[in-house]
């Protein structure tokens, strides 16, 4: 009879004590469960953090490695690349047998070919501006004789009839009426002499007569003393004139 009771007594306490155990169990898990949700987090939030640092610390460094690059940086590099690319073309061109600067000339439009040759012109007599005389005459010289294309036979007809003493002279030479041009020859001085002229009048500027403008001159000469004055002293003196012409003034 006792042992029944104590059975009895005991059965009930010990699965409370495991239902107890299991609840105690499961809060165990549910806080383990949140405390490594929230690692999670701040984890990834660390990892985030990190990578905008990242980003940013090397975004910083590439715009102070840009800041320290020279102004014309990009169209050097552009101007590099293009004239790689420019050989790679002339050397597929030449290992098929074409001429590079027709078929450069055939891709492009008839402007830009027109201003590439200008500018390959002016590279070899380059206009660094005024500096004085001597220096235009001879960069005048210079792209005559560029131009001038020699009679080779009838320079060794000429070296023939004169000599070579008269044809070479010297300092004690006397040339006067030993050198007979022929009639071309003084035929392309003349033409060459009449394009002079010619580009020397379009390289002026023409000033166009406006009909509109107030006379305020007596000549020609009035016209340009008066444009001087104004150039310098128009805007000192453009109340003045204006209270002249409405006869306002004291």
């Amino acid at each position: 009879m006792s042992s029944d009771s104590h059975a009895s007594s005991s059965g009930p306490s010990s699965s409370g004590s495991k239902m107890k155990d299991f609840n105690q169990r499961f809060r165990d898990l549910h806080k383990l469960r949140q405390k490594a949700r929230k690692e999670n987090h701040e984890q990834v939030n660390y990892s985030i953090y990190c990578r905008y640092m990242l980003c940013d610390f090397f975004q910083v460094v590439e715009e102070d490695r840009r800041s320290k690059l020279p102004k014309n940086h990009e169209s050097k590099k552009e101007r590099d690349q293009w004239q790689v690319k420019e050989l790679q073309d002339r050397k597929e061109a030449e290992d098929k047998g074409l001429d590079f600067e027709r078929v450069r000339s055939l891709e492009m439009s008839a402007d830009v070919t027109e201003k590439l040759e200008q500018k390959r012109k002016r590279k070899k007599n380059p206009d660094q501006g005024f500096a004085s005389y001597e220096d235009m005459t001879l960069r005048q010289h210079t792209r005559l004789t560029a131009a001038l294309d020699p009679d080779l036979e009838s320079y060794k007809k000429m070296k023939e009839c004169v000599g070579g003493e008269q044809f070479y002279p010297t300092a004690d030479t006397l040339i006067h009426g030993n050198h007979y041009p022929t009639s071309s020859a003084m035929d392309r001085l003349v033409k060459d002499v009449h394009g002079q002229v010619k580009r020397r009048e379009q390289y002026h500027r023409r000033r166009l007569y406006d009909p509109d403008a107030p006379i305020d001159y007596i000549n020609e000469k009035n016209k340009k003393f008066n444009k001087k004055l104004d150039k310098y002293y128009g805007k000192y003196t453009e109340d003045i004139k204006d209270d002249l012409e409405r006869g306002t003034a004291i």
